[in-house]
C-alpha cells in the first residue's frame, strides 16, 4: 500500500514567498524559495549579496504553494504591483510594527 499526502515518506516540495524585516533598518524584503529554513539562514548569514548589509532579519510572513510558478507569480505581483504590496502590508501591519 502506497501512502500519499502528508503521510508519504517523501512529501511534496512546497514553494514559499516570504517577507523578512531587517532588525537594524526596519526595511522589508520579499523573496521566494523551496526551502524557507535554509533561505532564512542564508539571509541572516549574509550570504545574499542584495541583503547582506541589512542583516539580521526576522521572518514576519510567508505563503506556501504547491506550484513553483504560483510562488514566482505571487512574488512578482508583490514586487511590481503596489496595490498588492500595500494590501499585504495592511494585512500584516501588526507583525511588522
Amino acid at each position: 500500500m502506497l501512502l500519499s499526502g502528508p503521510l508519504a515518506p517523501h512529501p511534496e516540495i512546497m514553494h514559499y514567498i516570504y517577507v523578512l524585516k531587517s532588525v537594524i533598518l526596519g526595511e522589508l524584503y520579499i523573496g521566494q524559495t523551496n526551502d524557507l529554513k535554509r533561505r532564512f539562514a542564508e539571509h541572516n548569514g549574509k550570504k545574499n549579496i542584495s541583503t547582506k548589509h541589512k542583516a539580521p532579519f526576522k521572518l514576519v510572513y510567508y505563503e506556501a504553494y504547491k506550484s513553483r510558478s504560483d510562488a514566482v507569480y505571487r512574488e512578482k505581483q508583490l514586487k511590481k504591483h503596489s496595490q498588492a504590496y500595500v494590501a499585504l502590508r495592511e494585512r500584516i501591519k501588526n507583525s511588522i510594527a
